[in-house]
């Protein structure tokens, strides 16, 4: 039966219900920020709540699809954006003192492109401060909380993304991901994190964290509501010299379609060889590889080269690129850094222009090794997107972008498509979550088989009790 909230009905069911009258884009954008104003509070995922932006937005929707002028799936559905992206006549202050009154005059290709397709930006989402680091006590904003247990981390650096869809206070939110940072918050709270090609997606007026590494990608509900919003994101920008100059590409007509045929090679080793990954993420890793295999697939364990290494060469390119960005600013006004972003970018500041080359040359190596050897004889790749679930705010590590990263640093390494979902719960009741890797441009196979396994688990179903916790806070 359909829940009598429109504003948790999935993209698709919404999306027929307006082509067909029984709902309009005023309905659904009311609903859902009612549904935000009322359980945001203990969460804190949204730095700017774009109220008026959206409804007028959501007028003009009504009146083009009354006049038939529909645009397609996305007209009239409401969609959010980590505050890195920039957002014409709204707030855009990347979690930082920097950037307190910045509002830009021109919004990112990404938002430009999901409007043109007919969707309605509702509000800018927390960040971690220019994308790096955790919680500060002097942050812009507050930190987003972890819908599931408010005093556990969000992920990052795209958290509220990541809260607000695992919430469930809207269908889809963009973020970046630099080397996990869509991916991370969706397995923390138990949402859909797709980072699709380097370069499918324009990053053109993304704050960026390392230009070489950044990708923009959905925080969805749903693998659906992931390859429905990747429609509207993805396509050439000439104006970003990353592009790639691919269109988008079909993503929703293979989802129903199965896996039978498909060759996935089960990454065991990165996380089973962790000391610090929890036994029960390992649990449902493997639980999930056996039902991959039981719908179709082929699954085989495979090794490849440390992750370690990768790691090594994700950093170093990261630290370099991102002190390069606010070299400076952080010898101009280090005080409008909080000491998380600032401590990391003075990593950046040692980092030799030797080892950045050294980097550069060996992520080369390693792309090219990952995809002529390991994707030429698999259509996917199988592991986990997060090595244990989330942790205590007042325990975080001291590198928190560094644990995230384990298992996810590597496919900004390589630029293959890559997709965390939910493959169950700890015994705490928080959400643990798997990687699906792709090979270049085949991200319709990825949501595919992601769709094939969210359809035969339950995991989506759940809610985290919000009600409870607003009441609580």
């Amino acid at each position: 039966m359909s829940d009598p909230d429109p504003s948790l009905w999935p993209i698709a069911q919404a999306s027929a219900a307006i082509a067909a009258g029984r709902l309009s884009p005023v309905e659904l954008v009311e609903a859902t920020l009612a549904r935000v104003e009322t359980y945001d509070g203990a969460l804190n995922s949204f730095a700017t709540l774009a109220s008026d932006h959206a409804r007028a937005a959501a007028h003009r929707a009504e009146a083009e699809i009354r006049d038939g002028r529909r645009r397609g799936p996305l007209h009239g559905i409401p969609f959010a954006t980590k505050d890195n992206y920039d957002s014409a006549g709204i707030l855009t202050a990347c979690q930082s003192h920097m950037r307190r009154d910045h509002v830009p005059t021109k919004s990112a290709a990404a938002i430009e492109r999901m409007e043109q397709a007919g969707a309605i930006l509702i509000g800018k989402c927390a960040t971690a401060e220019f994308g790096t680091g955790g919680p500060s006590p002097g942050m812009l904003f507050p930190p987003a909380r972890n819908p599931w247990d408010h005093q556990r981390y969000t992920g990052g650096s795209s958290t509220g993304s990541g809260a607000a869809v695992g919430a469930g206070l809207l269908r889809v939110a963009l973020g970046s991901d630099t080397g996990g940072s869509v991916r991370g918050p969706a397995a923390f709270c138990g949402a859909v994190g797709l980072k699709p090609t380097y370069g499918l997606v324009s990053r053109r007026g993304v704050f960026p964290l390392s230009f070489s590494l950044d990708h923009c990608g959905p925080i969805a509900r749903s693998v659906e509501d992931a390859a429905i919003t990747l429609g509207g994101m993805a396509g050439p920008d000439p104006l970003d010299p990353a592009s790639a100059m691919v269109d988008a590409g079909d993503y929703v007509s293979q989802l129903r379609t199965g896996l039978r045929g498909l060759r996935i090679g089960y990454l065991r080793s990165w996380p089973a060889k962790d000391p610090i990954t929890d036994p029960e993420v390992m649990a449902a890793l493997d639980t999930a590889a056996a039902m991959f295999q039981d719908l179709g697939a082929m699954v085989e364990e495979i090794a490849f080269e440390d992750e370690d290494i990768f790691l090594a060469v994700g950093r170093t390119i990261l630290i370099s690129e991102y002190y390069a960005v606010h070299q400076e600013n952080l010898l101009r006004r280090p005080e409008l850094y909080e000491r998380p972003a600032r401590e990391r970018l003075m990593v950046g500041a040692f980092a030799r222009a030797s080892d950045y080359v050294d980097a550069l040359r060996v992520r080369r190596r390693l792309a090219l090794a990952f995809n002529n050897d390991i994707m030429a004889r698999y259509d996917l790749v199988l592991t986990s997107s997060a090595v244990r679930p989330a942790w205590r705010l007042d325990e975080m590590p001291d590198e928190p972008m560094h644990m995230l990263g384990l298992t996810t640093y590597a496919f900004n390494v390589t630029g293959n498509p890559a997709m965390s979902l939910p493959s169950g719960f700890s015994s705490a009741g928080l959400p643990l979550s798997l990687q699906i890797i792709g090979r270049m441009f085949d991200e319709a196979t990825v949501l595919r088989a992601g769709a094939a396994y969210e359809e035969a688990t339950n995991w989506m179903t759940r809610r985290p009790a919000l009600a409870k916790a607003v009441q609580a806070a």
